[in-house]
């Protein structure tokens, strides 16, 4: 029974098992936490997105190299995670410029306010 199923995988090759990408499911974690990230804090999004795209491109090349070796379920993950990835990079940038402006305003209101009282020689 063993030797039937063995000579059916070789003589047809749907029944071959084919290998996951390397880093599908990371790249598509990093996307999807730099997304939830990205919202609160700009650069910690902005490095994550970074790295899965990063990740992302090396496994694309895999692919490309030998697509049939590696199984499309793996790569639609990883083209996910390479969207999510994109997404999270330019919301973390925004959030991240976002940050930085409200930094300066703040930090020229109180400058502002610190010299008023100055001035009044208190």
């Amino acid at each position: 029974m063993e030797s039937k199923q063995n000579s059916n995988t070789q003589e047809n090759p749907q029944f071959v098992q084919k290998l996951n990408l390397p880093n599908a499911t990371v790249v598509l974690v990093l996307g999807i936490v730099s997304i939830a990230i990205g919202w609160c804090f700009g650069i910690i999004g902005i490095a994550l997105a970074t790295i899965g795209l990063v990740l992302s491109n090396k496994d694309k090349l895999l692919y490309q190299q030998s697509p049939d070796t590696y199984s499309a379920a793996s790569y639609k993950n990883l083209e996910t995670g390479r969207t999510c990835s994109i997404i999270g990079l330019i919301v973390s940038a925004v959030c991240f410029i976002i940050e930085i402006i409200t930094f300066v305003i703040i930090g020229a209101a109180i400058g502002g306010f610190l010299h008023w009282f100055d001035w009044l020689n208190l």
